[in-house]
């Protein structure tokens, strides 16, 4: 079972696009819904109104929906879950997942997630995971994540998976926070490659590859606009290279800055597209 959700846990929608990718690539369908109306604070996530049939109006509730899979020559079947982060009653629902995934015979659960960090858009992706299993973040070549502080759905998922002895494994993408807000591609392709060696499923990604390139090549032209932005991915860039702490927080560029550089990176996008 593979689950990713959108909100708190999905910087750059890296998470979330990636289970919509393997749904619409592996050819998945729907099976059953998590009903809303038990996790959902409809203040915080609204339903949406869409025009259906011309002019007829309806309602379309935030959701959590599972897709499945058979993918052939893999050696297990997917299940695949996507929506919103619940925003109540959260061992309510983790607990829910965890009954409907050992009454479904699911032999590992995988959740995806995606958070900000310093680095840069040029760099590979650098993937962190965490697993029930210390053996499997070995076999898999993933940097160990040492995070503590807030965690979302994600986390606690997790966790009750591995308390309840049903194998687990979480793996993190990091995205670079002066795009924080765009949508990520190169960051979900890396989230997809290493999952396809997780649970031995291989897609074809060719579409996600070119707009990975597309992103990264666009991002740069909206750094090299602004020359103080520019300055700061350089630093970024060598210490990627020379892998030193962190950058500390006076040598960040302002809010207001990366929001201006944002801005322009968005006005410039919608040019080329048109």
């Amino acid at each position: 079972m593979i689950c990713a959700f959108e909100g708190w846990n999905d910087a750059g929608d890296a998470a979330s696009a990636a289970v919509s990718f393997l749904i619409s690539a592996l050819g998945a369908e729907r099976f059953a819904e998590i009903d809303s109306e038990e996790f959902f604070d409809f203040q915080a996530t609204r339903p949406r109104i869409e025009l259906t049939a011309g002019m007829a109006r309806e309602i379309v509730w935030p959701s959590i929906e599972l897709f499945e899979v058979r993918v052939p020559r893999a050696p297990r079947d997917l299940l695949l879950m996507q929506g919103s982060e619940p925003s109540m009653r959260w061992r309510t629902f983790v607990s829910l997942v965890v009954d409907l995934a050992e009454a479904l015979g699911v032999q590992m659960v995988v959740t995806l997630g995606a958070l900000l960090a310093d680095i840069p858009h040029s760099r590979p992706v650098a993937i962190t995971g965490l697993a029930s299993d210390v053996t499997l973040i070995e076999r898999l070549g993933l940097q160990d994540s040492t995070y503590e502080g807030p965690t979302g759905i994600v986390g606690v998922l997790h966790s009750a998976c591995t308390k309840a002895g049903l194998p687990a494994a979480s793996l993190w993408a990091s995205v670079p926070h002066y795009v924080a807000a765009a949508p990520n591609p190169k960051a979900t392709l890396a989230l997809v490659r290493k999952l396809e060696s997780l649970v031995g499923v291989s897609v074809d990604a060719s579409e996600l590859e070119q707009a990975a390139i597309d992103y990264e090549r666009q991002v740069g032209l909206a750094v090299q606009s602004d020359p103080d932005v520019q300055a700061f991915v350089e630093r970024l860039e060598q210490a990627a290279e020379n892998e030193p702490q962190a950058l500390s927080a006076d040598e960040l560029p302002s809010g207001d800055l990366i929001a201006r550089d944002f801005q322009r990176f968005l006005r410039q996008r919608g040019r080329e597209s048109g």
